[in-house]
């Protein structure tokens, strides 16, 4: 699963999201999507903006989090297989 880390790294450097909105041109319910990590797609736009007003990588943005085997059904404690 791809995570989006801006509420991150806006902490971080201490940048309010209304000023991400003037410094970019993005729409601020834009930028709360992405904030919330509520983004179902990427825009390229968007992140080249964010990138450059935060002097980041997409992949410093975007992260890809662990989990683990979604096929591997859990093994009840006591019953295990040999």
């Amino acid at each position: 699963m791809i995570s989006c880390r801006l509420s991150t790294i806006l902490g971080a450097k201490r940048i309010k999201v209304s000023d991400v909105c003037r410094g970019t041109g993005i729409a601020r319910a834009t930028l709360d999507r992405y904030y919330n990590d509520k983004v179902s797609s990427f825009d390229r736009e968007v992140l080249s903006k964010l990138c450059d007003f935060l002097h980041v990588t997409p992949g410093e943005i975007l992260v890809m989090s662990d989990q683990g085997d979604l096929f591997s059904a859990a093994i009840p404690s006591g019953k295990e297989s040999s």
